[in-house]
């Protein structure tokens, strides 16, 4: 299912150059399954016809406070009702001043003003304008008011000049809704600490011993918790996906450094979710120089890592929720079984990399899932649907 099949968005639309980005995010929520309603002031219209957004979202434009579409019902009502969510993308300095003082003179700020729902807002404008005390006064107090505000960018503007004012790109906006309106908060409140992607164990300054862990399964978890509400602090080795937005990141390279950071974030988190492929040996000595190549065979000896899983799982400063996970070639259930109690997790999923389908690189993924009630089996999904089966599930288990 679409992250917002079922939802109404109303978007905003103002006189400014980065009109046509509201095109672009239009484009993009209809994909996710929204049904989008847009309204334009006449000054936007210079800069983006309405038959480009009728066409993109099969709804009808509105512009006139008197737009006969809507029947014998008052437009601006109807619409401020039905949305879940409104977001003016871009808004100018000049309906930021509106919305502040409740001026309602158009069709857009006269529907802002009775809406009651999550409202969200993108300015775009000039640095200087920007910075301007007023808008500064105005931005603080529609903040005041319940408005939340998506910070423009610093970039080449529409003037030349490069600097703070850029409207945020529609992956950004897509992303601030969808953190808004796709999910229930059953997470709100609570931190999640994640980690993710390949630790690195150096042998000498051009060469290590890693793993092909992407990071796009515990990327898919990060995202779907913040979804759903919670502060979400990922912990990455190296990887090969983006972090999505809203997720804050601690880069580490080595088990040592990931086990440091995470022991810093689990003193207040309430919920870990370990996807990270760790490596469980490092080379015992680690040359500062490259090693030459030579006739002779190399031998490297090893030592094991700290096991962070289970350190995590034992050390736990206040009732927490931990899921670990494993990657098994052969005897999945059994050896899954086996980590899952020797390490005291409250869930474990284990993917098995015997299956072209499934694990390190894929888009889609296979999940035993393992708890003290029993064992369930999923079927071959995206790791986005299977991210959100495994948060159903974990969220329903009580912190140890």
């Amino acid at each position: 299912m679409k992250d917002l099949s079922g939802k109404s968005v109303l978007l905003g639309v103002t006189g400014s150059i980065a009109a046509f980005k509201a095109a672009a995010l239009a484009s993009a929520l209809v994909k996710e399954g929204a049904k989008v309603h847009v309204v334009m002031t006449r000054h936007a219209m210079q800069f983006i016809a309405p038959m480009t957004f009728e066409e993109l979202c099969a709804t009808t434009c509105v512009i006139d406070n008197f737009e006969p579409n809507y029947g014998e019902r008052v437009s601006h009502l109807t619409l401020a009702r039905e949305a879940d969510l409104a977001i003016i993308a871009p808004c100018t300095a000049n309906v930021l001043a509106k919305l502040a003082h409740g001026i309602a003179d158009d069709m857009l700020t006269t529907t802002m003003l009775p809406f009651k729902k999550v409202k969200l807002l993108a300015p775009a404008m000039n640095t200087d304008m920007y910075e301007n005390a007023v808008v500064q006064d105005n931005l603080a107090k529609l903040e005041s008011y319940g408005y939340k505000m998506i910070e423009p960018t610093v970039g080449l503007l529409a003037c030349r000049t490069v600097g703070r004012g850029k409207m945020a790109e529609p992956s950004v906006l897509l992303a601030a809704i969808k953190r808004e309106i796709a999910r229930e908060k059953t997470l709100s409140g609570r931190k999640v600490l994640l980690t993710a992607g390949a630790t690195r164990e150096a042998l000498d300054p051009v060469r290590f011993f890693s793993n092909p862990s992407t990071g796009k399964m515990g990327m898919a978890l990060a995202w779907e918790g913040v979804m759903r509400g919670a502060e979400v602090v990922a912990v990455t080795g190296d990887m090969r996906v983006d972090v999505p937005e809203f997720v804050r990141q601690r880069k580490v390279e080595t088990a040592a450094q990931m086990l440091e950071a995470c022991l810093e974030e689990a003193a207040d988190a309430d919920d870990i979710i370990m996807t990270a492929a760790v490596s469980d040996f490092r080379p015992k000595q680690s040359s500062a120089h490259k090693i030459k190549k030579s006739d002779n065979a190399l031998s490297v000896e090893f030592e094991r890592t700290e096991d962070i899983l289970a350190k995590l799982a034992s050390s736990r400063p206040k009732p927490q929720r931990i899921c670990g996970f494993a990657m098994e070639t052969e005897n999945l259930v059994q050896n899954a079984e086996l980590k899952f109690k020797r390490k005291n997790l409250d869930m474990l999923v284990a993917n098995p990399l015997d299956d072209e389908s499934s694990g390190f690189a894929h888009d889609t993924n296979l999940g035993t899932i393992i708890t003290k009630s029993g064992l369930e089996s999923l079927p071959l999904m995206s790791k986005s649907s299977l991210a959100r089966e495994i948060w159903d599930r974990f969220e329903r288990l009580t912190a140890t």
